[in-house]
């Protein structure tokens, strides 16, 4: 009994640290790919209003188009490559014997 109940509250405090969430039990991402498409989203809206709108200085908005830019490529970068899955491959060259006209 002695040793059973520090194995019980071992086991409970382990069992409490765990990062599990209801139903869910492999690591999430801190940023999804949907975070990111909203980000980069906000951000092209930011510097279209921004260079649309000729009621602010260019030196004010200058540095604000910037930013955004350079966070729109840090998130595109997070994102990584295009998947093309379920994309069929073309083929390089014609599969038929060509045409020849007299």
């Amino acid at each position: 009994m002695s040793r059973l109940l520090p194995l019980c509250l071992v086991f409970v405090l382990a069992a409490m640290t765990l990062p599990v969430r209801a139903g869910d039990f492999r690591r999430v991402d801190i940023l999804c790919c949907w975070c990111i498409r909203d980000g980069i989203y906000a951000n092209t809206k930011l510097i279209a209003h921004l260079e649309a709108n000729p009621d602010i200085d260019e030196t004010l908005k200058g540095p604000i188009i910037l930013a955004a830019h350079a966070d729109i490529h840090r998130l595109r970068r997070l994102l990584g490559p295009i998947d093309d899955v379920g994309v069929v491959p073309s083929p390089c060259c014609y599969s038929r014997r060509p045409l020849y006209i007299r």
